[in-house]
């Protein structure tokens, strides 16, 4: 593994797959598809060092232990999930109230002013997303259409602060493992202009046919998909011939887009003639399925892969791979043992951020 104790940021297209216990594996696995030579939005990210220099070097770690110590809670307890929700809360607003380093602050903002110069946009809107050395989806936060040197820093210590979130809290609480500190990176990715977006996988995840390429896409930006938040149109295709084998168009609803005027991500309900209206042409339909296969061949395994198409250029240059992670189910179970691959550390980590049951008598 590549060793750089001290470099803290990096552009994407500086990684690999090796660097992800550095900067976590949304980030190294978006450097890997950067250097492969997929269609990756430009960005950087922010290390594993990062985090632990702005938690070491500032008030962060003091005033956090200072609001930690008033928590006497269960972790085991649905009663006492209110008291953690309570804690993480004061906790994150600490956090965001701490500025960053100066040099650390300086060198964010000459990142992002090379980002904007790169891309020919002034206040390019970026999205900056948590990156786990350990894959934990919707673990951590994610900010989009950040726009600005003073939001971009402002978006990235959030989302250093949502690992104090009520759901990682307890799930530390619950290992034994320390409540105030818990390291990832951050990626800074430029946003995409979406007009459809969505979640494909280079195997059927219904049944494990791995000679189909599966994907869901609705219009508008792909987190109301990936969050199931809308119906999605749904398609399958054939790996060998590329052939759509089934097309499903559903009724969306609603659109997952940006409002210039709140500068908010909102959903906005579709007009009458778009719901059913399918998000994806043909041929974006048959290119992603190509990409997906040689997604999957890159990376020797199956693979899990989000996608955003861009409404303002032309295809297929339109379409952006925006993260791609093994396929967690079927595409291990040819390869691995009971455990798999994971660690030890992994599979009690995945037993504890699994929401607590009531049992009614």
């Amino acid at each position: 593994m590549k060793k750089m104790p001290d470099q803290w940021i990096y552009w994407l297209s500086e990684l690999s797959k090796e660097h992800n216990d550095i900067v976590g594996k949304k980030c190294a696995n978006l450097g890997e598809l950067t250097q492969a030579g997929f269609h990756v939005p430009p960005g950087f990210a922010l290390s594993v060092v990062a985090y632990d220099r702005f938690m070491k070097e500032t008030e962060a770690t003091d005033h956090v232990l200072k609001i930690l110590a008033n928590l006497k809670a269960d972790a085991e307890s649905v009663a006492d999930t209110e008291k953690f929700d309570i804690i993480s809360k004061e906790v994150r607003s600490a956090v965001e109230s701490v500025p960053l380093p100066p040099d650390m602050d300086k060198t964010i903002r000459e990142y992002y002013a090379e980002l904007c110069r790169q891309t020919g946009k002034e206040n390019l809107f970026v999205a900056t997303r948590s990156a786990g050395p350990v894959s934990h989806p919707g673990q951590y936060e994610t900010f989009l259409n950040v726009s600005g040197a003073d939001d971009v820093v402002k978006y990235v210590r959030s989302v250093w602060a949502s690992t104090f979130n009520t759901r990682s809290i307890i799930a530390r609480a619950r290992l034994g493992l320390k409540l105030e500190y818990d390291p990832i990176g951050v990626a800074v990715l430029t946003m995409v202009d979406a007009k459809a977006a969505g979640v494909m996988f280079s195997l059927n995840p219904i049944n494990g046919d791995e000679s189909k390429v599966s994907m869901e896409a609705g219009f508008g930006f792909g987190e109301a998909v990936v969050s199931g938040n809308v119906n999605p149109d749904r398609y399958l295709v054939d790996k060998i011939t590329l052939e759509i084998d089934e097309r499903v168009v559903s009724d969306k609803g609603s659109e997952f887009a940006y409002n210039p005027e709140t500068r908010q991500m909102e959903y906005k309900e579709l007009p009458l003639d778009r719901k059913q209206q399918p998000c994806l042409e043909d041929q974006e339909i048959i290119e992603l399925a190509r990409i997906a296969k040689k997604v999957e061949g890159h990376f020797g395994v199956p693979q899990d892969i989000e996608f955003a198409i861009s409404g303002s250029l032309p295809f297929p240059e339109s379409i952006y791979l925006v993260q791609a992670r093994p396929e967690s189910a079927w595409g291990k179970k040819k390869k691995e043992s009971v455990l798999g691959k994971k660690t030890g550390f992994e599979l009690l980590f995945e037993k504890a951020t699994t929401p607590i049951k009531l049992k009614l008598d």
